[in-house]
């Protein structure tokens, strides 16, 4: 048999030890956040049902939903007629009942469907899981991916979008971010700019051309916009709308006197107020006078989010949107449990993963799993080591032996690829009497101390 070469399946990423150790900071540091705020995590299965995913992400996104194929003879089942039709999209059923998870979104809905008696209301819930898309890889983006959500399902009130803020502005500050920016909107103000000029039916119309003020700028806009069935006099009322400008309070107003007929408007724009209330109530003015932007433009998830609307951007690397989400009041309604309010927000790991890697952001901590490696020098004091070892262990403090004792470079060329800080080198001088040496393998210095002393050093 011909030696196959290895190779990864397109769209996935192998993740050596040192990226791991930068991940798991990034999750620990969210997951740390998340509990302090009353959330607890959930797990879902990597795969569900094909009928609990399929129809829930629009035709495009169906297809992207990797299918998973019945065990055994998957196609003895098969109806003749269309295996002999090739209709991929009519066969899928008979060959395939499970798929792999598209988001968390939708299986985090059949959770709280299925459990709904078993959970307390509202439900804080926070998960770090992968998913799967069948999308054309490319760079940054993967059929293999993290998603970070953190969600609250069984309130309506506005205290839960007020304190997604405070999460994104703590989980990130806590990662070492200084310059960023949680840009607001609500969908009810976009539904009322829609209404004042005449034109509810072309909401989403109207949202996608003004998504693109960034990258086509107003002429471009404009120009969709009568693609899209608008006319020069709506144009008239919708530039000042677009080009809002002006502190939160200054837009807020300006908003108030546009929307002045359009009750659902003024709804959205009150509940913004609502928001910053209470952020003013935790005593984060600075906060939000500094990181929190009402932005009319944004416009992510209109087929879903019914009220706040939510995005970050880092603006210290360029980089696209590292968070985002909304309140959604029917999450639950497409498996029959109608009316029950959530909101929640996500995390974009991978660019948050860049970001920090650009801007050096990463502790030193996170690239190194081990804190100290003892030196082998031969079997008599390899015993000895191993008593120091199960000791240092015994003290939490992440520590190895070389297992063999070979030439003391390559046992410091261990040390140094693994970004193990400190080398312990225990001759016979020291084993008889108790001075340890410690290297430190970053500024090369070396001194002696004894046991009790070099733990509490090491604990630092």
């Amino acid at each position: 048999m011909a030696n196959i070469k290895p190779s990864l399946a397109k769209g996935t990423r192998d993740f050596s030890p040192r990226e791991m150790e930068k991940r798991n900071h990034i999750f620990n540091t969210l997951k740390a956040v998340f509990k302090k705020f009353g959330y607890s995590e959930i797990q879902t299965p990597s795969f569900e049902n094909l009928s609990t995913l399929t129809g829930k992400y629009g035709e495009e996104g169906d297809k992207l939903i990797f299918k998973i194929l019945n065990s055994g003879d998957y196609l003895a089942k098969a109806p003749a007629d269309l295996l002999d039709s090739r209709n991929a999209n009519s066969l899928t059923k008979h060959i395939s009942e499970k798929a792999l998870r598209y988001d968390l979104t939708v299986p985090f809905a059949r959770y709280v469907v299925m459990h709904q008696h078993e959970l307390t209301l509202p439900f804080k819930r926070f998960q770090i899981q992968p998913v799967w898309r069948a999308d054309r890889p490319q760079r940054g983006r993967y059929r293999e991916f993290f998603q970070c959500d953190v969600d609250v399902v069984g309130s309506p009130s506005l205290l839960n979008e007020a304190e997604f803020i405070l999460i994104y502005h703590e989980a990130l500050s806590a990662l070492g971010l200084r310059d960023f920016t949680v840009k607001i909107n609500n969908r009810k103000i976009l539904s009322g700019i829609a209404e004042v000029i005449g034109k509810p039916a072309l909401i989403v119309d109207m949202t996608v051309a003004i998504d693109k003020l960034d990258k086509i700028g107003l002429e471009g806009v404009n120009k969709e916009l009568l693609e899209r069935g608008f006319t020069s006099e709506d144009l008239d009322i919708l530039k000042p709308i677009i080009l809002l400008e002006g502190n939160n309070e200054q837009k807020l107003a300006a908003l108030k006197s546009v929307l002045q007929s359009s009750t659902q408007g003024l709804a959205g724009v009150a509940e913004i107020e609502e928001v910053f209330a209470y952020l003013e109530s935790f005593g984060a003015t600075d906060l939000l006078r500094e990181r929190v932007e009402v932005d009319i433009t944004l416009a992510r998830g209109l087929n879903y989010y019914t009220g706040c609307i939510f995005e970050v951007k880092t603006n210290e690397v360029a980089m696209g949107s590292i968070g985002g989400g909304g309140r959604y009041d029917d999450l639950t309604g497409m498996f029959g449990l109608k009316d029950l309010t959530g909101v929640g927000v996500s995390f974009g790991a991978d660019r948050i993963y860049d970001v920090l890697e650009e801007l050096n952001l990463f502790p030193s901590s996170a690239n190194a799993s081990t804190t100290v490696l003892i030196i082998n020098f031969d079997k008599t004091i390899e015993a000895y080591s191993l008593r120091l070892l199960a000791n240092l262990r015994a003290q939490g403090i992440a520590a190895e032996l070389y297992p063999a004792a070979v030439k003391l470079k390559k046992q410091m060329s261990y040390a140094d690829d693994k970004n193990i800080p400190y080398v312990l080198l225990v001759g016979d001088e020291e084993m008889n009497s108790g001075n340890l040496s410690l290297k430190n393998m970053k500024t090369g210095e070396q001194g002696t101390m004894r046991l009790e002393d070099l733990v509490l050093f090491l604990k630092k």
